[in-house]
């Protein structure tokens, strides 16, 4: 009885995310289509990163393990690389360096994975079947669920913002990871709810997050809030890509969903500015974040199977019951009156 109520609960909380993407009316305001997907085979795009001319996404989990490569100015796809015959929950893309990206198989609706997995991949024209180093990421606190990795432009670490409902938190991985050994994450701070995918901004001090419907632009490493705004209407916006301080681009779930080019509010552009001395004397700082100091390590755990174990039923229940009060109040108010 006891073990299929939880089953129950955990449904709900999987089709949970779901339902608010689908009834996210969006923002009454449009965005730059700067392409469109035109293979047939990119039908949940989740995640997104641009270099030069080329961008990069993968499907949404469900597929396998395959990152497109796609000619910015035609939309047609100019390569796939094939890296997993059968990954768990694949939910998004980062920058990897020249002609590579990390694919972050971190997705978990039902908070039951003891650990969760970021592969370093190549990609560009042509196919090609790769078999590389996964790297096992995993939380201090338990299991969450999450769709953005993000990685820092200068010193390239990897950090991961989950999407919990009601609010999220970014985790930190170790600057040095290791492949032979569960890498811990640890706490930056905490965030919006809901997210789908971020981004660091160029200059490493700033970054986004976006839901299915808002942006939210936070300093780093403060995570101070900075600002945020509607989103476009999209099917199930699930990528973004920040290529300067002025606007940032969106990639969404659908057959042929377009790329969209969103220009930044003035007052976050603003805020993303260098500023301004008063002296030429006195010289300016490059505009590098600091990061945070190590939160994790790389390190073994004894026994992640008996460390998911001794989570509390509670926990369930209650995360359970939060997932179907959200359903609730969401058919309400999508209620025909």
């Amino acid at each position: 009885m006891a073990e299929r109520f939880l089953r129950g609960i955990g449904v709900v909380a999987v089709l949970t995310p779901f339902v608010i993407g689908l009834t996210a009316a969006g923002a009454d305001r449009n965005g730059e289509e700067v392409f469109r997907f035109q293979d047939s085979e990119i039908v949940e795009s989740s995640g997104l990163v641009l270099e030069g001319d080329r961008a990069y996404t993968t499907n949404d989990s469900g597929d396998t393990g395959r990152v497109f490569t796609v000619d910015t100015a035609t939309g047609e796809t100019t390569g796939v690389t094939f890296w997993a015959d059968g990954p768990e929950d694949v939910e998004a893309l980062a920058p990897a360096g020249p002609g590579h990206v990390w694919v972050a198989d971190i997705g978990d609706n039902s908070a039951n994975r003891d650990s969760i997995e970021v592969t370093r991949v190549p990609v560009g024209d042509g196919d090609r079947t790769v078999d590389e180093e996964t790297i096992d990421l995993v939380y201090p606190d338990g299991p969450r669920d999450a769709e953005a990795l993000l990685v820092h432009p200068v010193t390239g670490r990897l950090y991961v913002a989950t999407k919990g409902f009601f609010g999220g938190e970014l985790y930190a991985a170790p600057p040095e990871l290791a492949d032979d050994a569960p890498n811990m994450l640890g706490k930056v701070g905490d965030t919006s709810g809901i997210v789908t995918d971020g981004a660091f901004f160029p200059d490493g001090a700033h970054l986004i997050l976006r839901t299915y419907t808002n942006a939210y632009v936070y300093s780093f490493p403060d995570l101070k809030s900075i600002g945020d705004f509607p989103l476009p209407a999209q099917e199930q916006g699930e990528g973004v890509a920040a290529m300067s301080s002025k606007d940032v681009y969106l990639s969404s779930e659908g057959q042929q969903a377009p790329v969209l080019k969103v220009p930044l509010p003035p007052e976050i552009r603003a805020a993303l500015l260098p500023k301004p001395y008063a002296s030429l004397s006195v010289p300016a700082p490059t505009a590098t974040a600091t990061e945070p100091e190590p939160q994790g390590g790389a390190k073994a755990v004894d026994d992640l199977a008996a460390a998911a174990a001794d989570r509390s039923v509670w926990w369930w229940v209650v995360s359970g019951l939060l997932s179907i009060g959200v359903v609730v109040v969401l058919l309400r108010a999508i209620r025909p009156r």
